[in-house]
């Protein structure tokens, strides 16, 4: 059975009966949270689905992304294999459709696995398709069904955002989904954009290829730390990649060859051509149709739906959770809420968000991991700062590696000494960023981080050295040395 049949039959169940404890709008990553956690409390729920189950991140976001960005990876580091004495290697991208033939296969595996068929093994969950907007106590289909429920959790994501760039509404653009739908990779790429979505996509387009200029408003990963900001900046020049910072847009036009983008840098007026252009400038909350406004439900400065620390909105008895909140928009984050928002909708609004020790990932390469505070924010908030920066070359895995690109920046509180963020710049950066969040979360200083065993030759014990830095030179330790 297909699973478009499996999702009407599921859908036939739902409509005879209208009445649920709790109702979810939106089947993705957030709603398949929201939806399994109330059941798992014996909830009988109505989980509304409009579109592609599953959502952002296995339809368009994370899974298929990260496996093009591999396949990248593959390529660019057999082509660099020679950094090793004695070592030669090479690689060609010989069939690019194959490639995202490959890639939605595994979309479509996932899918059907995590979702569709993830929907049996839960009977008080009723799979209901269609548009759906708010009413008082309940949910319209645009069938005419209605779905009445005690609590509503609203889980609809987001979606990208278009530039407020002159022109760019008759110009043909790519997205973050699109792009990776192309029979072919572009002779030559704008991408317009440079947080975590733009730089991705820039590089992995570089390295199967395409000539690539990346164009944003302030920096790369704006958000971040200038010193891995710069870095990145950096090892991104030095694989071709063209990068135009702090600038303003003018207009964009189509050509005969492409589009044609005109930028303001430095004072000085200029011009860049693409054959195409992908749009990376953020996600909008998919809030349109479900009538926020008559139910006065809030909105925040993001353009998302207004929730308190419980995950309630500014209507007695509706949650939202995930992207459309504009809030921590990564899937894990997403089901977080989502879980959140269930459990407090059936059990008095006990339990608080906390994104204090949230961890964050870049898959560029070198990876960008996050977790807590950077030094600005922590000054923001009225810490006395005490940071320390650890170039990769003091790390010896990554002199053992021949790769020595990257950085650690720990940001600390100068009067207690306890640990406020971590900042890794590194190829295995995302294996090393929980390491710091459990310390941040433990509360831990910088010294009890650098008194710890870490595994030699490891990147994650570039976070001890990093420790140490705050009160040593780390270049006069021998090997192992504590």
């Amino acid at each position: 059975m297909s699973e478009a049949e499996r999702l009407d039959n599921l859908g036939d169940t739902a409509a005879l009966t209208d009445t649920f404890d709790v109702a979810v709008v939106g089947a993705g990553s957030a709603g398949f949270s929201a939806a399994i956690t109330a059941a798992e409390a014996g909830a009988r729920v109505a989980l509304i689905g409009h579109g592609t189950i599953g959502g952002t991140c296995v339809n368009v976001g994370c899974v298929p992304s990260k496996a093009m960005i591999r396949a990248a990876e593959a390529l660019h580091h057999a082509r660099h294999a020679s950094r090793f004495e004695g070592v030669k290697g090479d690689a060609a991208l010989y069939d690019w459709q194959a490639l995202v033939a490959q890639k939605q296969a595994l979309v479509n595996e996932l899918r059907e696995a995590k979702y569709v068929d993830l929907l049996a093994a839960y009977e008080q969950v009723a799979y209901i398709e269609g548009q759906a907007w708010l009413e008082e106590g309940r949910v319209r289909i645009d069938d005419g069904r209605l779905i009445t429920a005690d609590k509503i959790i609203v889980t609809t994501g987001a979606s990208a955002a278009k530039p407020d760039i002159d022109g760019f509404g008759d110009v043909p653009f790519l997205t973050s989904t699109t792009a990776l739908e192309l029979d072919k990779p572009p002779r030559s790429l704008l991408v317009v954009g440079g947080g975590y979505i733009g730089c991705e996509l820039a590089q992995m387009f570089a390295r199967v290829g395409s000539e690539v200029t990346i164009v944003t408003r302030s920096r790369l990963l704006s958000g971040g730390e200038p010193e891995i900001s710069a870095a990145l900046s950096r090892y991104f020049e030095d694989e071709g990649v063209t990068v135009l910072d702090d600038l303003a847009y003018e207009h964009i036009v189509t050509t005969p060859n492409g589009v044609v983008l005109s930028i303001i840098k430095s004072g000085m007026s200029q011009v860049i051509e693409a054959e195409q252009v992908l749009v990376a400038t953020g996600r909008q909350p998919n809030i349109e149709g479900l009538r926020l406004e008559e139910m006065g439900i809030s909105l925040n400065k993001r353009g998302g739906i207004a929730v308190d620390s419980q995950m309630r909105t500014t209507h007695p008895g509706i949650y939202a959770a995930g992207d459309v909140t504009a809030q921590d928009q990564f899937v894990y984050m997403a089901a977080y809420g989502a879980k959140l928002a269930a459990g407090n909708a059936l059990n008095d609004d006990g339990e608080a968000y906390d994104n204090r020790a949230m961890p964050a990932v870049t898959f560029t390469d070198p990876q960008v991991a996050t977790v807590g505070l950077t030094e600005a924010q922590a000054l923001s908030d009225g810490f006395s700062v005490k940071t320390s920066v650890l170039d990769l070359s003091s790390v010896p895995r990554a002199l053992a590696a021949r790769d020595t690109r990257g950085l650690i920046k720990l940001v600390a509180d100068a009067e207690s000494g306890r640990l406020l963020g971590a900042h890794i710049l590194a190829p295995e950066g995302s294996d090393s960023i929980q390491s710091a969040a459990i310390a941040i979360a433990q509360g831990m200083s910088y010294s009890a981080l650098a008194e710890m065993i870490f595994p030699y030759l490891t990147t994650v014990e570039g976070l001890k050295l990093a420790a140490q830095t705050f009160d040593k030179d780390v270049s006069k330790l021998s090997c192992c040395a504590g």
